[in-house]
């Protein structure tokens, strides 16, 4: 098997068509064809099914295709690193991280984020998800990891993982002795509003026009706040079920809707990916993400 082989077998599985893909990759479609056909004799089969609008994978296409882009990373990276020695350049990645998303998920992954991808430095940046929308559009932040029910056409979101939302109350609260906590049983609660909480988009986005019918007592922009003045026992707060907790509070999940979100790592659309990053997304493609619960 050779790298160009590598790289139209890739190709058509993305485009899903043997003219596009040889268009992306720059050769004639004969041309791509012939490799694709020695690639199926090498592997005993054939690899794609042409049907009339697109081109699917074969069962031995799918067993492959994972070990072929094991290749094409490898080599990917065996280039990069041997760009980055040759360059004596620092690999820089700009990671934009929402507040309220758990650093505790994050560790493996940016573990091996530094494994896999020599020489890596990471700038962290913590700030809400309206701010780091914001900070993409400028060009300031190269990814981020945000959970938001909408994102803007110049932004493409690839989903990491699900987690669901939970009511936090104080120990000896009534939530306490339930599984879960109905919506409706909000009603009339204390409630402390955090500023950079996107459940109530995530909530309307799902269609439901019922009010929660808490009662505000507090607003703070600042998680450590929060959390204080529930332990405190100063009102409830609905929160992502992974975000770190402090002792003396307790969570149950909401129902009746039950509601979630998807935490994601965004990139802006059409924009060309430096070598580092793209190393980070086929990292993020492998991780063994954690399900919801």
């Amino acid at each position: 098997m050779e790298m160009h082989q590598v790289r139209y077998f890739l190709a058509v599985c993305e485009a899903q068509n043997f003219t596009r893909a040889a268009e992306a990759c720059n050769v004639s479609q004969p041309s791509l064809t012939t490799a694709i056909k020695k690639l199926e004799e090498e592997y005993g089969g054939p690899l794609f099914h042409r049907e009339r609008n697109h081109t699917i994978l074969t069962e031995l296409g799918r067993r492959i295709k994972p070990h072929i882009e094991l290749v094409a990373e490898a080599t990917a990276a065996a280039r990069h690193d041997a760009a980055g020695f040759r360059n004596d350049e620092t690999v820089r990645i700009r990671l934009g991280v929402m507040s309220t998303i758990a650093p505790t998920r994050m560790i493996g992954f940016l573990s091996r984020l530094r494994t896999e991808i020599h020489g890596l430095e990471m700038e962290l940046h913590e700030a809400s998800g309206a701010k780091l929308v914001a900070a993409m559009g400028k060009g300031e932040l190269d990814v981020a990891l945000m959970a938001m029910p909408a994102l803007p056409d110049s932004l493409h979101a690839m989903p990491l993982y699900p987690e669901r939302y939970m009511i936090a109350f104080p120990a000896g609260h009534a939530f306490q002795r339930r599984n879960a906590v109905p919506i409706e049983e909000l009603d009339g609660i204390d409630y402390l509003m955090r500023l950079n909480c996107e459940f109530v988009e995530y909530y309307n986005a799902m269609g439901h026009t019922r009010s929660l019918g808490v009662n505000v007592r507090y607003t703070s922009e600042r998680e450590d706040w929060v959390q204080a003045m529930i332990v405190a026992g100063l009102g409830c707060s609905i929160m992502p079920e992974h975000l770190p907790m402090l002792d003396g509070i307790g969570t149950r999940p909401l129902k009746d809707p039950k509601i979630s979100r998807s935490v994601a790592l965004v990139t802006v659309a059409g924009r060309r990916h430096s070598p580092a990053l793209a190393g980070m997304i086929r990292v993020a493609k492998r991780f063994p993400w954690p399900g919801e619960g």
